[in-house]
C-alpha cells in the first residue's frame, strides 16, 4: 500500500470555526469528548456497573459523532460539534442549547 505525501509547507493547518471567534487554528481547541451525554437524576441508585458505564463507556463510531469543543487558546468557551471522525471535516458546528438538527447551526472546518 502507498501512503499518499503530506504536505511540507505551513499552509497545511486544520482550522475550526468557533461559533464566537470564527476560524482558528486546531491548536487553539481541545476536544472534551462525546456530547449530549446526560447525567443520571438519582445516583445514588445507580450500582457501580451502571456509575462506571455512564463515567467511562462512549460511543468510538466511525463516521458522523457529535463532541464538545473548548476554545481554550481563545474565548475559553465550550461548543458542540459534528466531526467525521475518519476524514476529520466538521459537518456542524453549534452553540450549547442549540439544535444540531437545525439548518441554522451548520458551520465547521474551513
Amino acid at each position: 500500500m502507498v501512503r499518499p505525501a503530506w504536505p511540507t509547507n505551513s499552509t497545511f493547518m486544520l482550522k475550526i470555526t468557533c461559533p464566537w471567534c470564527g476560524p482558528r487554528a486546531e491548536s487553539e481547541f481541545s476536544c472534551g469528548g462525546e456530547a449530549h451525554i446526560a447525567r443520571p437524576l438519582d445516583t445514588d441508585a445507580l450500582t457501580d456497573e451502571q456509575w462506571g458505564d455512564y463515567l467511562f463507556m462512549r460511543k468510538n463510531p466511525k463516521g458522523l459523532h457529535r463532541e464538545q469543543w473548548l476554545h481554550s487558546q481563545g474565548c475559553r468557551r465550550w461548543f458542540n460539534a459534528e466531526r467525521h471522525t475518519v476524514s476529520y471535516v466538521f459537518s456542524k458546528i453549534y452553540k450549547p442549547g442549540e439544535n444540531p438538527d437545525t439548518p441554522a447551526s451548520s458551520g465547521g472546518a474551513v
